[in-house]
C-alpha cells in the first residue's frame, strides 16, 4: 500500500541481531493518524533515501503481522522523499498535522494502550517539565548483539556500529492531574547533539551534557511550546506500568503575547 508519511520521529540507532542496525521511524499520514515504520536499516539506505525529520516520504507499507500494535507497518519498497515542511519561523503547517490529537492525561493514555485499541504512539502535552536528568549507562553495545551483527555482515562490507551513548536522558514531568513521571528520552536529536559537541566542538563529556540539557530544558522551556512524542516498545507494551518512552520532541516557537 503506497503511503505518504510526514516523518516526525527517528530514534537513536541500535544494533540488532536480526535486522542489522535499526532506526525506529514514525510519523503522520495526511489525515493526522500515526504510522510506525520498522525495520529501517537507515545508514545502509542510499543517500537519496536518508530522510530527515519533517520530510514527506512515500513508501509501500504492509501491516507488520508480528507486531500487535496497530500503528506498526514494515516497508516493502524503497523510501522516496517527496517534500519537506519548512518552518521559516512559522510552525503552523507542521502543527496542523501533528496536533490533531493531543493527550494531557497520562493514565488515560496508558489505559488506552492496555485496552483493545492498543494505542502505542501519541502526542503528549505535559503540564509541567520538572527536570531533564542525565545518568551514566553502559559505554559499549551488548557483545552478543555485536557478534550477531558481525555474522550478518560476513559477506558484505561491514557497517561500523554507531557510537553508543554513554548516558541515558530522562524528562521528569507532570501531567494534567499532577501525576509525576520520569520518562526515558530516545530521540535521535539528543544523541546527535551530544556527539556533535564531543567530536565537532571538541567539548568534554561534562560540557556536552550541559549543551544537551541546556537545549532540552532551558531553551525548550523558555522559547518553545513543548510537546512530546510518546511511543511504546513491543516488549514492554502490555507488561510495564507505564509502557511509554519519549521518542521525539515537538517544539514550535511560543507565540508572541
Amino acid at each position: 500500500m503506497k503511503t505518504k508519511v510526514l516523518i516526525t520521529v527517528k530514534t537513536y540507532p541500535t544494533p540488532s541481531g536480526k535486522y542489522d542496525e535499526l532506526v525506529c521511524t514514525a510519523g503522520f499520514r495526511e489525515d493526522g493518524s500515526w504510522v510506525r515504520i520498522y525495520p529501517v536499516p537507515f545508514r545502509k539506505a542510499p543517500y537519496s533515501s536518508q530522510y530527515k525529520k519533517y520530510d514527506w516520504i512515500e513508501v509501500d507499507l504492509e501491516k507488520n503481522t508480528s507486531d500487535f500494535r496497530p500503528e506498526s507497518y514494515r516497508p516493502v519498497s524503497d523510501i522516496k522523499i517527496i517534500g519537506h515542511i519548512n518552518t521559516n519561523k512559522n510552525w503552523q503547517k507542521r502543527k496542523e498535522i501533528v496536533l490533531k490529537n493531543v493527550y494531557t492525561d497520562l493514565k488515560q493514555l496508558i489505559d488506552e494502550a492496555k485496552s483493545a485499541k492498543r494505542t502505542s504512539l501519541a502526542v503528549f502535552k505535559p503540564t509541567e517539565i520538572i527536570d531533564f536528568i542525565v545518568e551514566p549507562t553502559e559505554r559499549d553495545w551488548d557483545s552478543k548483539k555485536l557478534e550477531q551483527l558481525q555474522q550478518l555482515n560476513l559477506f558484505e562490507e561491514r557497517l561500523k556500529p554507531v557510537n553508543k551513548l554513554p548516558y541515558n536522558f530522562y524528562y521528569k514531568l507532570k501531567d494534567i492531574n499532577g501525576v509525576e513521571s520520569r520518562m526515558l528520552v530516545e530521540d535521535w536529536e539528543a544523541g546527535a547533539l551530544y556527539w556533535n559537541m564531543r567530536f565537532q566542538r571538541k567539548c568534554t563529556e561534562k560540557e556536552a551534557i550541559e549543551h544537551v540539557k541546556n537545549k532540552f530544558l532551558t531553551n525548550f522551556l523558555d522559547k518553545t511550546d513543548l510537546y512530546l512524542f510518546f511511543g511504546t516498545t513491543k516488549l514492554h507494551h502490555m507488561v510495564s506500568r507505564n509502557p511509554f518512552i519519549i521518542i521525539g520532541v515537538f517544539y514550535p516557537q511560543k507565540l508572541a503575547s
